[in-house]
């Protein structure tokens, strides 16, 4: 990581690098476990003092990966890339970790080989946003773990926006635009199912009808402002609009799409390292694509 200190008065290394999330316990990790601080090219302690356009550079030590995760040598379809993050257009069909009965079909097993095959020092998988395995779109994975408790900490602080396209056969309200706030819990009896019910936790979701494709077809926008399982499916089930395809709430099957009609379809986030202001795009997954040509629809928006 590379930092310029810009002020005109002078700080301490320590407290500049607090400012940048840097903590003094991963202080502690960078002093004693092989970590580096350098400024305009020579190692310094924390105490040094910095100048105005000092250039520093933070070397994090190497994380041990401990896990036995099985390489999956699919095709990655990476989005964005930079020493700290790696965002991707996750398919449908995989599980974002592994799970009990599918230790080799996840996410995580394709970015272990596309680690391994990049030869990238640290090979530790840290997913930061999940999404259902039969949900596609853009997720993002941390390259190291100040990675991923920095944005985690954006995600907390409501600072990440992930936006869904998402296609009914009915549609949510009147309204075009609205909000659904209603708490989301297990469904008793079921360890998969989720429901409305008082005893759920606060659940906001936002929505914009962007388009209807034909008389019984609805394109949505969709802003999660909390992160509940399965949250838009059970939001529009519970407003008599489940979504296409997604059986488990409610939806019609409409072949050939096989799963629920749900795609990530952006990201914007202020890279909490670099400070740059993203937004990734992810493009509609072939499978939904190839099931609106066959409903006789233009992909107008995304």
């Amino acid at each position: 990581m590379e930092f310029q200190w810009r002020a005109h008065q002078s700080m301490y290394v320590r407290s500049f690098l607090k400012g940048r999330g840097i903590s003094r316990r991963l202080l502690n990790q960078i002093k004693y476990h092989g970590g580096k601080i350098i400024v305009n090219g020579h190692p310094e302690t924390v105490k040094y003092t910095l100048q105005v356009g000092d250039i520093v550079q933070v070397t994090l030590p190497p994380e041990q990966d401990t896990s036995v995760l099985a390489f999956d040598h699919g095709e990655l379809p990476v989005l964005y890339e930079d020493d700290h993050y790696l965002i991707i257009n996750k398919p449908p069909g995989l599980t974002s970790i592994p799970v009990y009965y599918d230790d080799t079909n996840s996410i995580a097993n394709w970015v272990k080989a596309y680690y391994e095959s990049h030869h990238y020092e640290n090979q530790v998988i840290h997913i930061v946003t999940r999404l259902d395995r039969l949900t596609s779109g853009g997720m993002v994975i941390a390259k190291h773990r100040f990675a991923h408790t920095l944005l985690e900490d954006l995600m907390l602080a409501g600072d990440v926006t992930k936006v869904y396209t998402a296609y009914t056969n009915h549609p949510v309200s009147s309204d075009k635009h609205g909000w659904i706030e209603a708490p989301i819990g297990r469904k008793d009896g079921s360890i998969i199912e989720r429901c409305v019910t008082p005893a759920g936790k606060p659940a906001k979701t936002e929505y914009w009808m962007e388009e209807k494709l034909k008389s019984d077809l609805y394109q949505y926008r969709v802003q999660i402002h909390t992160g509940r399982t399965h949250q838009i499916r059970v939001h529009f089930a519970h407003q008599g609009a489940p979504l296409v395809g997604d059986t488990l709430y409610g939806g019609n099957a409409r072949p050939p799409l096989n799963r629920q009609a749900l795609h990530c379809c952006s990201l914007s986030f202020t890279h909490p390292i670099t400070r740059e202001a993203l937004h990734i795009t992810a493009p509609l997954s072939s499978d939904i694509r190839e099931w609106l040509q066959t409903e006789g629809v233009t992909i107008l928006k995304q």
